[in-house]
């Protein structure tokens, strides 16, 4: 067993253990931080698919965040008033089960993925990074100025989606969910990025020209890697939007994509396991020093810093070696 898989082990059993002991104590919000942690990570590991594997700079990836939420808050609108999403050629109800929600969630962010990623993965560097972003700000606009789920003040969902077998609206119940989803994108992407893909596209990250020369097509893997990882940011996204009962265009702004690329880095990009140790400490410090200071953000900073400049690798770098493992 590397030092890495052991990290992991240890990481997903604390993620594990701190709300069974809430839930032990009866800290119902304590479980709550961990589901958003959870569902987080997934939006961080989907765009690990793309930054650690494809070694592209996305800043858009909100927008699949948000869509995904959408999704969530649009058909669960219209099954809790009892409107028809659609009459014409023939009637879409609305659906408040979570299996459904999600299969669609993942549908629209794929179809968006493709679009996005079909056009932005014709540049490169800088300019691939601005192209992401303005589709991202596109996108946020127009939920701002879409009156009929609420433009800016967001939708509200009454009751939150329901899973077979499960109370959805107990915390330790939605947060086992997450984790159980959690648990099988991080198996889905390691298998991924151990596959003859995923090697390819790493191949095509380090060496472009090189995986051209024996016949592969670098624009292929990319937009492959793009919409795999708009998928699982859009599951995400359905995931937090159910959480809170509630979504609204900031699901869709830059500052998520910049928070979701935070727990890449601070976890470690190429990492597997990365952003599931980047999330966590993400809200663990937003839980401690959000009581202490409305700029707590500054203190993030500085530690973002750190780790760019002296842990190249992340947290993951520091405690596991710069080997990057994929297990």
């Amino acid at each position: 067993m590397t030092r890495e898989t052991a990290l992991n082990i240890v990481l997903m059993a604390v993620l594990l253990a701190v709300p069974l002991a809430a839930w032990s104590l009866d800290e119902p919000f304590v479980i709550t931080l961990a589901t958003r942690a959870a569902i987080l990570a997934i939006a961080g590991v989907g765009l690990n698919v793309a930054l650690g594997l494809g070694g592209l700079v996305s800043f858009g990836h909100a927008v699949f965040f948000g869509l995904g939420g959408y999704a969530m808050g649009i058909l669960a609108h219209h099954a809790q008033t009892y409107t028809p999403l659609m009459t014409a050629p023939f009637t879409i109800d609305g659906t408040t089960s979570m299996p459904v929600i999600w299969l669609v969630a993942i549908g629209v962010s794929v179809l968006a993925a493709l679009a996005i990623g079909a056009l932005s993965l014709r540049t490169t560097g800088v300019y691939f990074i601005m192209i992401t972003l303005a589709f991202a700000q596109m996108v946020y606009y127009f939920a701002i100025s879409w009156p009929a789920y609420g433009g800016e003040d967001g939708l509200s969902v009454y009751v939150r989606n329901g899973f077979p077998g499960l109370n959805t609206m107990d915390p330790i119940q939605y947060f086992s969910l997450c984790y159980g989803v959690l648990a099988l994108v991080l198996l889905g992407v390691s298998r991924l990025a151990r596959s003859p893909f995923g090697l390819m596209l790493q191949a095509a990250r380090q060496d472009p020209e090189r995986v051209e020369a024996i016949g592969q097509t670098p624009y292929r893997l990319y937009l492959t890697a793009f919409v795999i990882s708009g998928a699982i940011t859009g599951l995400s996204g359905a995931l937090f939007a159910d959480l809170n009962r509630f979504v609204s265009p900031t699901m869709l702004s830059w500052h998520m994509s910049g928070e979701i690329m935070i727990f890449v880095i601070l976890g470690g990009v190429g990492r597997v396991f990365g952003p599931v140790a980047g999330a966590a400490l993400f809200i663990l410090l937003e839980h401690l020093l959000g009581g202490l200071s409305a700029y707590w953000h500054v203190y993030l900073g500085a530690m973002l810093l750190g780790v760019v400049l002296f842990a190249r690798g992340g947290l993951y770098g520091l405690l596991a070696g710069r080997e990057v493992a994929h297990d």
